[in-house]
């Protein structure tokens, strides 16, 4: 549940910020495989990479548990 929950918001910041899944591998060193499989909540980051994705995303690392 909480893999889903944390991919969709993942997901709607991605989409907030205008950056495609593309651009947010690259910013935060993973695949975009890795990013979509997150995003539709069938895997979950490390919190190191919830650490690289917040900072990738421009959020703190509570803003992406936020839901």
């Amino acid at each position: 549940m909480i893999k889903k929950q944390l991919g969709q918001k993942i997901c709607a910041l991605r989409k907030e910020k205008g950056m495609t899944q593309e651009v947010l591998a690259e910013a935060s060193s993973y695949s975009v495989e890795f990013i979509s499989f997150v995003e539709r909540g069938i895997n979950a980051p490390s919190v190191e990479g919830c650490e690289r994705l917040a900072t990738a995303l421009g959020v703190t690392l509570s803003e992406l548990f936020d839901f």
